[in-house]
Protein backbone atom coordinates (compact mmCIF):
# COMPACT_ATOMS: atom_id res chain seq x y z
CA UNK A 1 0.00 0.00 0.00
CA UNK A 2 1.44 3.31 -1.03
CA UNK A 3 1.65 6.39 1.58
CA UNK A 4 -1.39 8.69 1.05
CA UNK A 5 -0.36 12.10 -0.03
CA UNK A 6 -1.18 13.91 2.86
CA UNK A 7 0.91 17.14 4.46
CA UNK A 8 3.66 15.30 6.10
CA UNK A 9 3.66 11.87 3.26
CA UNK A 10 6.19 13.41 1.21
CA UNK A 11 8.20 13.71 4.78
CA UNK A 12 7.74 10.05 5.47
CA UNK A 13 8.96 9.18 1.75
CA UNK A 14 12.02 11.54 2.18
CA UNK A 15 12.55 10.02 5.87
CA UNK A 16 12.96 6.46 4.05
CA UNK A 17 15.41 7.29 1.62
CA UNK A 18 17.69 9.16 3.46
CA UNK A 19 18.69 6.08 5.52
CA UNK A 20 16.94 8.13 8.81
CA UNK A 21 15.33 6.26 11.50
CA UNK A 22 11.75 6.90 11.75
CA UNK A 23 10.49 6.91 15.10
CA UNK A 24 7.09 7.25 16.25
CA UNK A 25 6.34 8.05 19.66
CA UNK A 26 3.01 6.47 21.80
CA UNK A 27 2.63 8.64 24.85
CA UNK A 28 2.61 12.36 25.48
CA UNK A 29 3.24 12.79 28.98
CA UNK A 30 6.51 13.40 30.75
CA UNK A 31 8.42 11.17 29.19
CA UNK A 32 6.69 11.11 25.62
CA UNK A 33 5.98 14.58 25.25
CA UNK A 34 10.23 15.37 25.56
CA UNK A 35 11.26 12.46 23.29
CA UNK A 36 8.98 14.15 21.00
CA UNK A 37 9.56 17.69 21.11
CA UNK A 38 13.52 16.60 20.67
CA UNK A 39 13.00 14.61 17.34
CA UNK A 40 10.33 17.13 15.73
CA UNK A 41 13.65 20.05 16.56
CA UNK A 42 15.78 17.59 14.61
CA UNK A 43 17.86 17.50 17.48
CA UNK A 44 19.00 13.79 16.97
CA UNK A 45 21.24 13.36 13.74
CA UNK A 46 19.89 10.08 12.10
CA UNK A 47 16.39 10.15 13.62
CA UNK A 48 12.84 12.17 13.13
CA UNK A 49 9.50 11.75 14.32
CA UNK A 50 7.33 10.16 12.28
CA UNK A 51 3.81 10.09 14.15
CA UNK A 52 2.27 10.71 17.63
CA UNK A 53 0.20 8.01 18.83
CA UNK A 54 -1.98 8.89 22.39
CA UNK A 55 -5.41 8.03 22.98
CA UNK A 56 -6.93 9.55 20.56
CA UNK A 57 -4.91 7.66 17.79
CA UNK A 58 -2.09 8.12 15.53
CA UNK A 59 -1.25 11.61 14.26
CA UNK A 60 1.19 12.60 12.02
CA UNK A 61 3.91 14.98 12.24
CA UNK A 62 1.70 17.90 10.97
CA UNK A 63 -1.44 16.30 13.52
CA UNK A 64 -3.26 14.93 10.63
CA UNK A 65 -5.49 11.42 11.58
CA UNK A 66 -3.47 8.12 10.12
CA UNK A 67 -4.70 4.76 10.06
CA UNK A 68 -2.49 2.35 11.96
CA UNK A 69 -1.46 0.72 8.45
CA UNK A 70 -0.54 4.13 7.22
CA UNK A 71 1.77 4.58 10.35
CA UNK A 72 3.39 1.26 9.59
CA UNK A 73 4.51 2.39 6.55
CA UNK A 74 6.14 5.44 7.78
CA UNK A 75 7.73 4.55 10.91
CA UNK A 76 10.23 2.12 11.71
CA UNK A 77 10.62 1.83 15.60
CA UNK A 78 7.95 3.22 18.27
CA UNK A 79 8.89 4.37 21.54
CA UNK A 80 6.39 3.49 24.08
CA UNK A 81 6.02 5.79 27.12
CA UNK A 82 2.31 5.15 27.76
CA UNK A 83 2.06 2.75 30.57
CA UNK A 84 1.74 -0.96 31.07
CA UNK A 85 -2.18 -1.23 30.67
CA UNK A 86 -1.09 0.41 26.87
CA UNK A 87 1.97 -1.78 26.54
CA UNK A 88 -0.18 -4.81 26.44
CA UNK A 89 -3.17 -3.37 24.20
CA UNK A 90 -0.86 -2.15 21.56
CA UNK A 91 2.23 -3.67 22.07
CA UNK A 92 1.73 -7.18 20.33
CA UNK A 93 0.47 -5.40 17.51
CA UNK A 94 3.39 -3.49 16.68
CA UNK A 95 5.25 -6.11 16.67
CA UNK A 96 3.55 -8.14 14.56
CA UNK A 97 3.51 -5.52 11.91
CA UNK A 98 7.29 -5.63 11.76
CA UNK A 99 7.72 -2.31 13.70
CA UNK A 100 10.52 -2.38 16.33
CA UNK A 101 9.24 -0.88 19.35
CA UNK A 102 11.30 0.71 22.35
CA UNK A 103 9.71 -0.77 25.53
CA UNK A 104 10.03 1.28 29.34
CA UNK A 105 6.94 -0.07 31.20
CA UNK A 106 9.17 -3.36 31.76
CA UNK A 107 6.87 -4.29 34.75
CA UNK A 108 4.30 -5.51 32.05
CA UNK A 109 6.91 -8.21 31.43
CA UNK A 110 6.11 -9.87 34.44
CA UNK A 111 3.00 -11.28 32.62
CA UNK A 112 4.74 -14.14 30.62
CA UNK A 113 2.24 -14.24 27.79
CA UNK A 114 2.49 -10.58 26.95
CA UNK A 115 6.18 -10.92 27.00
CA UNK A 116 6.52 -14.08 24.67
CA UNK A 117 3.98 -12.24 22.08
CA UNK A 118 6.42 -9.38 22.33
CA UNK A 119 9.53 -11.06 21.67
CA UNK A 120 7.87 -13.59 19.14
CA UNK A 121 8.49 -10.82 16.53
CA UNK A 122 9.01 -9.96 13.19
CA UNK A 123 9.79 -7.02 14.65
CA UNK A 124 12.64 -6.69 16.80
CA UNK A 125 12.12 -6.01 21.12
CA UNK A 126 14.25 -3.41 22.62
CA UNK A 127 14.03 -2.56 26.59
CA UNK A 128 14.97 0.66 28.03
CA UNK A 129 17.13 0.55 30.45
CA UNK A 130 15.42 4.01 32.05
CA UNK A 131 17.07 6.06 34.55
CA UNK A 132 18.89 2.66 35.98
CA UNK A 133 22.53 2.55 36.02
CA UNK A 134 24.53 -1.37 36.52
CA UNK A 135 22.61 -2.88 34.11
CA UNK A 136 25.44 -3.48 31.55
CA UNK A 137 27.39 -5.00 34.18
CA UNK A 138 24.34 -7.47 35.27
CA UNK A 139 24.43 -8.39 31.86
CA UNK A 140 28.02 -8.86 31.42
CA UNK A 141 28.19 -10.86 34.64
CA UNK A 142 25.20 -12.84 33.58
CA UNK A 143 26.57 -13.86 29.87
CA UNK A 144 29.43 -14.92 31.56
CA UNK A 145 27.85 -17.42 33.71
CA UNK A 146 29.21 -16.14 36.93
CA UNK A 147 26.78 -14.66 38.76
CA UNK A 148 25.13 -16.33 41.81
CA UNK A 149 22.64 -13.12 43.09
CA UNK A 150 21.70 -9.95 42.47
CA UNK A 151 19.51 -7.94 45.07
CA UNK A 152 17.43 -4.84 44.09
CA UNK A 153 16.40 -2.82 46.93
CA UNK A 154 13.49 -0.12 46.65
CA UNK A 155 12.68 2.30 49.38
CA UNK A 156 10.30 5.39 48.85
CA UNK A 157 8.04 7.20 50.90
CA UNK A 158 5.56 5.63 52.94
CA UNK A 159 2.55 6.91 51.42
CA UNK A 160 3.56 6.20 47.86
CA UNK A 161 3.25 2.12 48.61
CA UNK A 162 0.21 2.05 50.17
CA UNK A 163 -1.92 -0.49 48.05
CA UNK A 164 -5.94 -1.44 47.22
CA UNK A 165 -4.97 -4.96 48.09
CA UNK A 166 -3.23 -4.07 51.36
CA UNK A 167 -5.47 -4.43 54.49
CA UNK A 168 -5.78 -2.17 57.51
CA UNK A 169 -3.35 -3.26 59.46
CA UNK A 170 -0.52 -3.21 56.59
CA UNK A 171 -1.76 -0.09 55.57
CA UNK A 172 -1.65 1.42 59.24
CA UNK A 173 2.31 -0.37 59.70
CA UNK A 174 3.85 1.39 56.53
CA UNK A 175 1.92 5.08 57.28
CA UNK A 176 2.91 5.03 60.75
CA UNK A 177 6.42 3.41 60.55
CA UNK A 178 8.86 5.69 62.59
CA UNK A 179 12.03 4.24 60.59
CA UNK A 180 12.84 2.40 57.82
CA UNK A 181 10.83 -1.09 57.37
CA UNK A 182 10.45 -4.05 54.63
CA UNK A 183 7.15 -3.87 52.86
CA UNK A 184 7.62 -6.77 50.59
CA UNK A 185 10.51 -9.49 49.48
CA UNK A 186 10.14 -11.50 46.78
CA UNK A 187 10.64 -12.30 42.94
CA UNK A 188 11.07 -9.31 40.63
CA UNK A 189 7.44 -10.64 39.15
CA UNK A 190 6.23 -10.65 42.56
CA UNK A 191 6.85 -7.07 43.28
CA UNK A 192 6.15 -6.14 40.15
CA UNK A 193 2.31 -7.35 40.64
CA UNK A 194 2.23 -5.74 44.12
CA UNK A 195 3.66 -2.71 43.23
CA UNK A 196 2.94 -1.85 39.76
CA UNK A 197 4.34 1.99 40.28
CA UNK A 198 8.19 0.02 41.47
CA UNK A 199 7.34 -2.79 38.77
CA UNK A 200 9.81 -1.55 35.80
CA UNK A 201 13.16 -0.97 38.05
CA UNK A 202 12.61 -4.69 39.12
CA UNK A 203 11.85 -6.17 35.70
CA UNK A 204 14.76 -4.15 34.10
CA UNK A 205 16.92 -6.10 36.60
CA UNK A 206 15.54 -9.50 36.24
CA UNK A 207 15.53 -8.99 32.63
CA UNK A 208 19.39 -8.02 33.04
CA UNK A 209 20.10 -10.80 34.47
CA UNK A 210 18.09 -13.45 32.20
CA UNK A 211 17.23 -15.47 35.10
CA UNK A 212 15.04 -14.38 37.55
CA UNK A 213 15.34 -17.20 40.20
CA UNK A 214 18.65 -15.26 40.70
CA UNK A 215 17.32 -11.84 41.23
CA UNK A 216 15.62 -11.18 44.66
CA UNK A 217 13.76 -7.81 44.64
CA UNK A 218 12.43 -5.65 47.97
CA UNK A 219 10.58 -2.96 49.15
CA UNK A 220 11.26 -0.75 51.85
CA UNK A 221 9.03 1.99 52.69
CA UNK A 222 11.16 5.01 55.09
CA UNK A 223 9.52 7.84 56.51
CA UNK A 224 12.88 9.97 56.06
CA UNK A 225 13.12 9.28 52.57
CA UNK A 226 13.11 12.46 50.47
CA UNK A 227 13.99 10.89 47.22
CA UNK A 228 12.97 7.33 45.97
CA UNK A 229 16.13 5.10 46.39
CA UNK A 230 17.38 1.99 44.27
CA UNK A 231 19.99 -0.05 45.71
CA UNK A 232 21.74 -3.19 43.42
CA UNK A 233 23.76 -5.49 44.81
CA UNK A 234 25.45 -8.58 42.81
CA UNK A 235 27.43 -11.36 44.16
CA UNK A 236 29.02 -13.51 41.20
CA UNK A 237 32.31 -15.36 41.17
CA UNK A 238 33.92 -12.14 38.93
CA UNK A 239 33.00 -10.14 41.57
CA UNK A 240 31.40 -8.10 43.80
CA UNK A 241 29.61 -4.89 42.86
CA UNK A 242 26.62 -2.73 44.05
CA UNK A 243 25.18 0.43 42.74
CA UNK A 244 22.99 3.13 44.35
CA UNK A 245 20.31 4.97 42.11
CA UNK A 246 19.10 8.38 43.34
CA UNK A 247 16.68 9.92 40.54
CA UNK A 248 15.10 13.29 40.90
CA UNK A 249 11.49 13.27 39.86
CA UNK A 250 10.35 14.80 36.89
CA UNK A 251 8.71 18.11 37.69
CA UNK A 252 5.67 16.88 35.31
CA UNK A 253 5.42 13.81 37.04
CA UNK A 254 6.61 12.47 40.21
CA UNK A 255 6.30 8.73 39.49
CA UNK A 256 9.09 9.21 36.52
CA UNK A 257 12.31 10.06 36.80
CA UNK A 258 13.39 13.19 35.00
CA UNK A 259 16.00 11.53 33.36
CA UNK A 260 14.54 8.50 31.78
CA UNK A 261 13.40 10.81 28.59
CA UNK A 262 17.17 11.46 28.09
CA UNK A 263 17.78 7.91 28.66
CA UNK A 264 15.73 7.44 25.30
CA UNK A 265 17.10 9.97 23.34
CA UNK A 266 20.38 8.23 24.04
CA UNK A 267 19.09 4.85 23.28
CA UNK A 268 17.74 6.34 19.91
CA UNK A 269 21.18 8.00 19.12
CA UNK A 270 22.55 4.73 18.87
CA UNK A 271 19.93 2.96 17.23
CA UNK A 272 20.09 5.92 14.23
CA UNK A 273 23.81 4.65 14.27
CA UNK A 274 25.59 7.08 16.31
CA UNK A 275 29.46 6.48 14.94
CA UNK A 276 30.52 6.13 18.16
CA UNK A 277 28.93 4.63 21.19
CA UNK A 278 29.53 2.58 24.72
CA UNK A 279 27.76 -0.77 24.27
Amino acid sequence: MSVPRSADAGQAVALQETGQLRVAVLGKGAIGGPVTAALRSGKLPGAALAAVVDSHGAHDVAGEPITFEQLTERTDLVVEAAGQQVLAATGPRIIAAGLDLLVLSLGALADDDLHAALSGGPGRLYLSTGAIGGLDLVRAVADAGTLEKVVIETTKRPRTLVQDWMDDEQRAAILDATARIEVLRGTPQRIATAFPKSANVAMAVATAAGDAARVEAVVHADPECTVTTHEITVRSSTGSYWFQIRNLPSPHNPATSSLVPFAVLRALQDLAGRRETLI
